[in-house]
């Protein structure tokens, strides 16, 4: 294992899962990075210059506590996350397709909410 990361480190590339066939790509590390802001480029997307994560766990909160005649107390932990993290991304690589573009997964399991 040490040796692999070593060579991938070496040759600044990473080990990334395709998105159809059980597969695993190896590819240069620049070449992942500009499917990734080629495909978020193109599809509109905006950035955030901050994470807002804190600020919409205090929203949720708020809005929660203000809500003690619907929600009782014992329920309202299970409404909200209590470790609220940003939400991640990944491309999945399709290997399949010409050009071998990429499909992003976005990993929501910690956010607030």
């Amino acid at each position: 294992m040490k040796q692999i990361k070593y060579k991938l480190n070496k040759n600044k590339a990473i080990i990334s899962k395709a998105d159809k066939g059980n597969s695993t790509v190896v590819l240069h590390l620049d070449d992942y990075n500009h499917k990734v802001n080629e495909f978020i480029s193109s599809n509109n997307f905006t950035t955030a210059n901050a994470d807002i994560t804190k600020t919409l766990q205090k929203e949720l909160r708020n809005t929660i506590n203000e809500c003690q005649n619907v929600i009782q107390k014992v329920e309202k932990w299970k409404l909200m996350n209590l470790n609220p993290t940003a939400p991640t991304m990944k491309g999945l690589i399709k290997v399949h397709k010409e050009g071998i573009p990429i499909r992003l997964a976005v990993n929501w399991r910690n956010v607030p909410g």
